[in-house]
């Protein structure tokens, strides 16, 4: 298992798009971490914000509340991500989302937290980020980027591109496998970790549906909360089934 490298020129085996504070994106992140482990695949591992894509949506009317300052506090996150690649390399974009999708997710923290003072969503707060950049090798100074607009451009500029790959009606993540001629597809969205003999035979088939050609969509919106402790579900236990609308918990359509 190897991610992409700065002196790299060729192409990874999977470019994996995210946002760090979608919990579907960070279990099938998790997934696609067994698969690489098993294949030997190498993944570049890249950004699309969810606050880009929802830029033309009234959260107040589609959204529940705690969503507009989750979807800010994704693209915060990504703008660390983004200057930490810049200086210490494309290898240090994996350890630093693995870092944390494991602290939002798995350590056991309520999802929706409430906002701090100033209204941000803590997961997007110097408090937060600094150990977690700590953790992850590099330097806890690179959170003073949370509130770097200049670094936007870039983080639109590869949602556009991980757009342009699917088309606007998606959500996170996206994964381009075999890039640049490969099949590209939003998901999958799963709401359980698969075992390791269940990840591979999992890859084959949605890289085989997805290759099929004049293949677009399969999809249902009833799913199970994800299996994640900030949801409140240890591993092995089963969610509990609910009705999501355009890949969120939209309060309409």
């Amino acid at each position: 298992m190897s991610e992409a490298t700065s002196e790299s020129s060729a192409p990874s085996d999977i470019n994996f798009y995210f946002d760090p504070v979608c919990p579907f994106a960070w279990l099938t992140s998790k997934w696609v971490r067994s698969v690489m482990a098993q294949r030997d695949y190498t993944v570049d591992w890249r950004f699309i914000s969810l606050r880009m894509t929802n830029a033309h949506v009234d959260y107040d009317a589609h959204f529940p509340p705690e969503y507009l300052a989750g979807h800010t506090a994704g693209l915060r996150l990504l703008r660390v991500a983004a200057r930490a690649r810049a200086l210490h390399g494309r290898e240090a974009v994996g350890p630093l989302y693995a870092a944390l999708g494991a602290h939002i997710f798995d350590s056991g923290s309520p999802f929706e937290r409430p906002a701090t003072a100033d209204g941000l969503d803590p997961r997007g707060t110097r408090e937060a980020v600094e150990p977690i950049l700590v953790e992850a090798g590099l330097p806890a100074d690179l959170a003073v980027a949370l509130d770097d607009e200049s670094l936007d451009a870039e983080i639109r500029a590869e949602t556009d591109e991980a757009l342009g790959l699917t088309g606007k009606d998606v959500g996170t993540p996206i994964i381009h496998f075999e890039p640049p001629t490969g099949v590209a597809f939003f998901g999958p969205v799963i709401s359980r970790l698969p075992s390791e003999a269940d990840a591979v035979r999992l890859w084959d088939h949605v890289v085989g549906l997805a290759s099929f050609p004049g293949f677009a969509e399969m999809k249902r919106s009833l799913r199970e909360r994800p299996q994640l402790r900030a949801f409140g579900i240890e591993p092995g236990e089963v969610g509990k089934t609910e009705d999501w609308h355009g890949g969120s918990r939209r309060l309409k359509k």
